[in-house]
C-alpha cells in the first residue's frame, strides 16, 4: 500500500517499539522490593496503568508538568488503594522508578525483525513523548538505537504530541517530505490524528485493543507492517 509512497518512517517508542508495560511493571517489581512497600504488584498495576495513561494525557495537554505527572500517577494509585505512603516515598519511588525503567528492555514481539526488514529500503526515526534522558537509555540498552537516523523528542521539540511542531521538526531534521513519511504508533490522539493533520501517511499498532476505526490501517503485531512497504 505504501511501498512506493515512503521514504521514511517514522515509529513512536512507548507501547509501539519497546513493551512499556512489561517494562514498567519489572521496575516497579524491583523498586517495591528494594524500598519494602507492601502491596501486591497486581494489584496495584491495575490502578496504576489506567492512571498513568489519564496522567500523560493532561501531560501531553500541558495541562500538567514533567514534574507533576512523576508524582500524582503514584501519589494517586496509593490514595484509592489506601497504601500510607508519605510524600518522600512517593518522591523516592518517581526517581527509583525512572532510575531503573530502562534498564528492563523487553521489545514487542518481532521488533527486530521488522527493523531489520525496513533499513536497507528506508530511513528510519522516532517521535516520542517520553523524556529525553530515559528514552535515549530504552533505545541504546534494547539494542535498536543503531537503526534509527534521527530521533525527535518532546523536550527537545518543546511541544508533544499531536502538536504539529514535533512532526515538523522531525521532517526538517530527516529532510523528508510528510507524503513521503509513514508514522506508525499506538496513540489515535497523539500518533495517527497528530501525523494525519500535517499529511503523513500513518498505521495504527493497535496495542491497547481500542475498537476498529477508519482513520488508518489497523496492525496488531509488528510483522504485519511488511505486507504494507
Amino acid at each position: 500500500m505504501f511501498k512506493n509512497k515512503v521514504t521514511d518512517v517514522f515509529f513512536d517508542l512507548d507501547h509501539t517499539l519497546w513493551d512499556f508495560d512489561k517494562n514498567s511493571a519489572h521496575t516497579f517489581q524491583k523498586i517495591f522490593i528494594d524500598q519494602k512497600i507492601n502491596v501486591e504488584l497486581n494489584d496495584f498495576l491495575k490502578v496504576y496503568v489506567p492512571a498513568n495513561l489519564k496522567f500523560w494525557k493532561l501531560y501531553r495537554e500541558e495541562k500538567i508538568t514533567k514534574e507533576e505527572l512523576r508524582y500524582q500517577r503514584l501519589k494517586s494509585v496509593f490514595d484509592e488503594m489506601r497504601y500510607p505512603a508519605t510524600d518522600d516515598t512517593i518522591h523516592l519511588l518517581s526517581e527509583e522508578y525512572i532510575n531503573h525503567l530502562s534498564s528492563f528492555n523487553s521489545l514487542f514481539p518481532n521488533t527486530i525483525e521488522v527493523l531489520n526488514y525496513l533499513q536497507p529500503n528506508y530511513k528510519l526515526h522516532i517521535i516520542t513523548n517520553g523524556f529525553q534522558e530515559v528514552q535515549e537509555k530504552k533505545l541504546r540498552n534494547s539494542g535498536i538505537h543503531g537503526f534509527f537516523d534521527q530521533i525527535i523528542d518532546s523536550e527537545m521539540a518543546g511541544v508533544k504530541k499531536p502538536n504539529p511542531i514535533i512532526f515538523n521538526l522531525a521532517l526538517n531534521k530527516a529532510g523528508a517530505k510528510p507524503e513521503r513519511s509513514l508514522m506508525i504508533g499506538d496513540s489515535l490522539e497523539a500518533d495517527i490524528l497528530g501525523a494525519k493533520s500535517l499529511g503523513f501517511h500513518t498505521i495504527h499498532f493497535n496495542a491497547h485493543r481500542e475498537n476498529s476505526h477508519d482513520l488508518a490501517p489497523i496492525i496488531y503485531d509488528l510483522e504485519e507492517i511488511k505486507s504494507f512497504l
